[in-house]
């Protein structure tokens, strides 16, 4: 197969940049040139007697104790003296203590600041604030607790808004910085000393008279508070979630409670499901019309919806991804892969499916696979504004999206012309996949690519490498 002199351009710019990058992560860390020459064998006891402040303070690093060449090196070149780490990285030294640490052998959702560099948050030698701490993290400032330095949650609570009290007691109240578990577990994503309600009833009492009245005299103690209420702050007061059920927002219970019994909740219809449709009617048409129908959307909403409130439109429990993990186990398996398709699991399945029904395969919003992915990565996308609110739409309007998705994630934009152009220039995207045999099968973004999660950069499809074999899985030999 030839290719096109922009083609190999492409290719050879593509070259470069993958050895540069290489090259870059290969520099080892920069070596500060000291003061004053050094013997080469110089010991701790010599560093100490200019350093000694770093063996001082209320939190010592224990490497202390084990030398300064524990962690440096010495390097004498004709009249410099340099002192650098033995690893390229502080990462990679750190974790040859703390392996407990890397964040490539742990399970489950790692704050990101462990995955990089650990004296972001620590001091290496001394420090006035437990392990070892920059800054405290129980202040109320950013001068004075560490995490606000990056969260800036309760520090501008909007006008009108609420701000749980909960933040002046220090971070470490709610969270453990470094607790990791199974993903989709909210204790272990967002690392909380426990779950919710246990950790919101450890200072709020279920049987406190105001917190009842408040709940219309309905049962919550073993409800999860952080499905109606958001536990930094709010733009709404007592903290409620950016998202609320009509009903619920405007004191509309008795639309579908009755009193409570024997501390159980009595709805105003036993089956919840056509409770929901004295309202949602139109669901209820498109579930039972739909060529593909989805088994989930014909049982009770409330199994994937909460009925109150939530931190996205559509109100799904307890997230819009574990909404559908719970019963779609070999998705959640696919989570366990290096490299995830941020649609499919950060803003949730229903990106890209119709969870109530379609007429597609797949539950596929658009009936062609090209189509779906070019919503997003298509250089004539055109996401719609919502007005009044913080969200932006795709499809139609059938899916919201945070307005800033397409600033923070960037999915990148594949220049296409008349169906060409992608990985190189020219390179077809539709089509046959063989053009002498027309009959072959056609070419799809997922000739390539696959659609959640993949062990390979670029979601590569069957976890493939990226390199000449992976293209030889079409070109069989043919590129020369």
């Amino acid at each position: 197969m030839r290719r096109s002199k922009s083609a190999y351009n492409e290719c050879g710019i593509t070259a470069a940049i993958i050895v540069l990058a290489f090259a870059i992560s290969s520099v080892p860390a920069r070596a500060a040139l000291h003061p004053v020459p050094l013997d080469p064998k110089t010991d701790s006891a010599m560093c100490v007697q200019c350093h000694e402040e770093k063996t001082k303070g209320k939190a010592v690093h224990s490497a202390i104790a084990m030398g300064c060449m524990s962690c440096h090196e010495i390097r004498v070149n004709k009249d410099a003296t340099r002192v650098k780490l033995l690893t390229t990285t502080t990462q990679a030294l750190c974790i040859t203590c703390h392996a407990d640490k890397n964040a490539a052998t742990i399970k489950g959702k790692v704050h990101p600041p462990a995955v990089r560099d650990c004296v972001k948050c620590h001091d290496p030698h001394s420090s006035p604030n437990e392990n070892q701490l920059l800054l405290p993290i129980d202040g109320a400032t950013k001068d004075n607790n560490l995490c606000l330095t990056c969260h800036t949650t309760g520090l501008d609570t909007p006008k009108g808004g609420s701000r749980h009290a909960a933040l002046d007691m220090g971070c470490g109240t709610c969270h453990v910085t470094h607790k990791t578990g199974e993903r989709g577990k909210v204790e272990f994503d967002d690392h909380l000393t426990k779950a919710p309600p246990a950790l919101c009833l450890d200072c709020h009492d279920a049987k406190d008279a105001s917190l009842i009245k408040a709940h219309g005299s309905q049962p919550f103690g073993t409800a999860s508070c952080i499905q109606c209420h958001d536990p930094h702050q709010s733009a709404k007061p007592k903290l409620m979630q950016a998202f609320l059920h009509f009903p619920f927002e405007n004191h509309m219970c008795d639309s579908c409670h009755q009193p409570a019994k024997d501390s159980k909740v009595v709805l105003t219809n036993a089956d919840t499901r056509a409770l929901c449709l004295t309202c949602h009617d139109d669901k209820g048409k498109q579930i039972d019309a739909a060529k593909v129908q989805h088994p989930g959307a014909l049982g009770d909403c409330t199994a994937c919806h909460n009925p109150h409130a939530g931190k996205t439109p559509g109100f799904l429990q307890p997230d819009p991804v574990s909404a559908c993990l719970a019963c779609h186990s070999d998705q959640s398996d696919e989570m366990k892969k290096a490299h995830l398709h941020q649609p499919a699991f950060a803003q949730g399945c229903a990106t890209c499916h119709e969870p109530h029904g379609s007429d597609n395969e797949h539950l596929l919003r658009v009936a062609t696979v090209n189509t779906l992915c070019l919503e997003c990565h298509g250089p004539e996308r055109d996401p719609q504004r919502l007005d009044d609110t913080h969200l932006i739409t795709i499809f139609q309007g059938s899916v919201k999206l945070p307005d800033n998705y397409f600033r923070t994630t960037r999915p990148p934009v594949l220049p296409l012309r008349y169906g060409l152009g992608h990985p190189t220039d020219q390179h077809p995207v539709s089509g046959s996949i063989d053009p002498a045999n027309p009959k072959s099968n056609p070419m799809t973004c997922l000739t390539c690519h696959q659609p959640h999660a993949s062990a390979q950069s670029y979601l590569l499809a069957k976890d493939q490498a990226m390199n000449m074999n992976f293209c030889n899985s079409c070109h069989k030999g043919k590129l020369k």
